[in-house]
């Protein structure tokens, strides 16, 4: 029987998390703003209507479907989900909710607990959804969109989940394989950023560039933003917004391991900015606003695999490293592989998302994280600790993104696409004519800004 000090405990730790998941709701806010800013004006009614529309899509997908899927095996007591209602996908036999009810949130073992726990991960589920936003901006038909928002909570972002957070086979890895305590994801790099990140990789390269971005040379031309101002608020709303996403995936207010993982947080996002700041400014003799923004937004994502488990000083060099990356990659994937990015959705998240998953089997000091994944480890440890099974089993997750569900997003991409053109209706990107002119009035029927619109 539990004391009044452990029911008050549990109670405080589920507010936490409700706290939490109201924080990385308003992070789309954040998302909306940054890539309305990063895009023209003349498309920013559609734009901001993807990341606002994401957010009702992704949710009714993993309403009626992902949840369970994705965490029919979780159970934490620390807000009181002593049991888990259903099993593990792939991992126990036992395929979720399919024989213990669960599905739309039905069934008896549908608790407050339960509730509050997907009000968290449903925030995190949107995130996964509204990142190809970016990389598909500008000529993306608001029919094809729509569907993958369902799709994404339904199918693509549980499956992941499942793998990992869920219980499934990469977080037994330490069992099966004998690699460090398995696959560790605190707050997802992998599990968030980098399945977001490879499913802008694929829809940018279904989609292909935008009208006038490579030249007849095949250089990329620059096509700028119409409200820089716009975009860097939207960083820092993501930023307040990221403490939640970090600080609360400890599940637990009495856990004050959640100052360590939001000061973590806090010291990668400066860091990025600034490292962001001098790189371009070296590389172009300008400290380009918008690199700036996705440094400190590479260094976030960075660190929020590894932000429980690393010494302060260590995320500060993810937040360097990632801001490093972030700008090369924009310039690799723009001039090597010619694929057209906005808003560098595919850097920021793809390759900071996958940096961030290697970094807790590199900076990992085993100071936290004691039978992570039900492990015998005494705290998750990287290779400055001696330990490189813990890199070993996030380089599988890497792979795992990277090859099995970047396959899955591309395949749904190109799979929509042509059957959309065999049906007559022109594929999943926008006409010419709609693009040049603008998705506002095609798409959404309303101007952003009518004001500037000459009659």
């Amino acid at each position: 029987m539990q004391s009044d000090v452990q029911i008050l405990g549990t109670q405080i730790n589920l507010l936490w998390v409700v706290i939490g998941a109201a924080l990385v709701i308003f992070m789309q806010a954040g998302f909306a703003l940054v890539e309305t800013g990063f895009t023209r004006a003349k498309h920013a009614a559609h734009v901001v209507s993807t990341n606002f529309a994401i957010f009702g899509l992704g949710f009714i997908g993993f309403f009626l479907v992902g949840f369970p899927l994705a965490f029919g095996g979780f159970s934490t007591a620390l807000i009181g989900m002593d049991q888990p209602v259903g099993g593990a996908l792939l991992g126990s036999g036992n395929w979720i909710f399919l024989f213990k009810g669960g599905w739309a949130l039905s069934g008896g073992g549908i608790t407050p607990a339960v509730l509050g726990f997907f009000l968290y991960m449903v925030a995190f589920m949107d995130t996964v959804a509204t990142i190809p936003t970016g990389s598909m901006a500008e000529r993306w038909k608001w029919s094809s969109f729509t569907i993958w928002g369902v799709f994404c909570g339904a199918i693509y972002y549980p499956l992941f989940a499942a793998w990992t957070w869920g219980g499934g086979w990469l977080s037994k890895t330490w069992d099966t394989m004998s690699l460090g305590a398995g696959y560790v994801d605190f707050a997802g790099s992998g599990v968030v950023h980098a399945v977001g990140g490879v499913a802008a990789l694929a829809g940018a390269i279904v989609l292909g560039p935008r009208i006038g971005k490579f030249g007849a040379d095949g250089k990329p031309r620059a096509i700028p933003g119409h409200h820089i101002p716009m975009a860097m608020l939207g960083t820092f709303i993501l930023l307040f917004g990221w403490f939640g996403f970090n600080a609360a995936s400890t599940f637990a207010a009495t856990d004050v391991q959640f100052a360590t993982v939001a000061t973590n947080t806090a010291i990668a996002g400066a860091f990025g900015a600034i490292a962001a700041m001098f790189w371009i400014t070296k590389r172009s003799g300008k400290p380009d606003p918008g690199m700036m923004a996705n440094g400190m937004l590479a260094g976030l994502v960075a660190v929020t695999a590894p932000c429980a488990f690393i010494a302060p000083w260590a995320a500060a060099v993810i937040g360097i490293i990632a801001a490093v990356l972030v700008i090369e990659s924009v310039f690799f994937v723009e001039r090597k592989l010619k694929l057209d990015d906005p808003v560098g959705a595919i850097s920021v998240h793809g390759v900071g998302g996958l940096f961030g998953t290697l970094c807790v089997g590199i900076f990992s000091n085993g100071s936290y994280g004691a039978g992570w994944n039900l492990s015998d480890s005494d705290g998750v440890k990287g290779i400055i600790k001696g330990d490189w099974g813990q890199l070993g089993a996030q380089a599988l997750g890497v792979a795992v993104i990277v090859v099995v569900i970047g396959g899955i997003a591309y395949t749904f991409f190109k799979l929509q696409d042509t059957i959309s053109k065999k049906m007559g209706k022109g594929g999943i990107r926008s006409s010419e004519e709609d693009e040049l002119v603008g998705l506002d009035i095609p798409e959404m029927g309303v101007y952003a800004y009518p004001e500037f619109v000459k009659s």
